[in-house]
């Protein structure tokens, strides 16, 4: 999962070298989105991301209120009335059309982190199993961790593939688990990780602690199905109100009117194709409800 500033063309080390003159606008001071690009484990710290995203502000905003400007400027041109203040109205939404992207941009390194996590959680049991396989089979701790950072485990491979390269580096085992134990977002994660690095502390049998910690996320993991089972109830009435029984509710509304009184067809139009796009809002809003509530530990 490769960070990629979104609305920019640019790779983020071009980015970096053109907003040089936009760090005068940006500050030092410690804040969320240190910590979520920090996590996101891109090498990019706070004032250089705020710089580019206000230089791609700036130039969203001149590109956007050239076109619509112009957009409207030549409406004339095509029979339609000149609009008064065109330039006004072309500036206002170059300005909103460029809050939006400047919002999405500020908050994607959260997004990212998040997403992140998420997708460690979901191969996180799998990724255990097969280390206790090994285990089982003699294998030795470094050697599992190398090939699980070559096997398709997602974001728990690269975890362990960062890891593996530390050890390579000199740094011991247990100082490269710590380490990547603490810089890590996902609650789980970072608990196998400590448990791995206490148990080699100790002198611990290893499988007996990965076995332990396998039969944790399964708990876990029957919890957050019980919880995600809880909240689907209350959701699923909600859609049925909004999505369902209101719609038919209007759309039987609007043919007793439309009979008792003389309305035209093209208001008919209109307030279907109203409820139409309602529902539809509904319908992914609902979707996006279920896949964030969704457990991260399921597979």
């Amino acid at each position: 999962m490769k960070f990629k500033i979104p609305f920019t063309i640019s790779d983020i080390e071009i980015s970096k070298r053109k907003c040089k003159y936009f760090l005068k606008f940006t500050s030092d001071k410690e804040s969320k989105l240190s910590r979520h690009l920090e996590n996101a484990g891109v090498k990019i710290n706070k004032r250089t991301y705020l710089a580019i995203i206000y230089r791609s502000f700036f130039y969203n905003l001149l590109i956007f209120s050239v076109i619509i400007t112009s957009l409207l400027g030549l409406i004339p041109l095509f029979g339609a009335p000149r609009l008064n203040f065109f330039y006004f109205y072309g500036l206002g939404t170059a300005l909103l059309i460029s809050c939006f992207i400047l919002f999405n941009q500020l908050n994607y390194p959260k997004l990212y982190s998040l997403n992140k996590t998420r997708a460690i959680e979901k191969n996180l049991i799998p990724s255990l199993q097969d280390m206790l396989v090994q285990l089982n089979s003699g294998v030795p701790l470094f050697r599992i961790i190398v090939n699980i950072s070559n096997s398709d485990y997602g974001e728990v491979s690269s975890e362990f593939k960062k890891i593996a390269s530390e050890i390579n580096s000199g740094t011991s085992q247990i100082m490269a688990i710590e380490k990547y134990g603490k810089l890590n977002t996902s609650d789980y994660f970072r608990r196998v990780l400590w448990q791995l690095s206490n148990g080699m502390r100790a002198g611990s049998d290893m499988s007996i602690v990965i076995k332990e910690e396998i039969k944790n996320l399964g708990e876990e993991q029957a919890i957050q199905i019980q919880s995600y089972g809880s909240k689907l109830n209350p959701l699923i009435m909600f859609y049925m109100i909004i999505a369902v029984i209101l719609p038919a509710l209007g759309i039987t509304f609007i043919i007793i009117i439309s009979s008792l009184l003389e309305v035209s067809g093209l208001v008919i139009k209109t307030m279907l194709g109203l409820i139409f796009f309602f529902i539809l809002f509904v319908q992914i809003m609902f979707l996006g409800l279920i896949k964030s509530k969704r457990p991260t530990l399921l597979e």
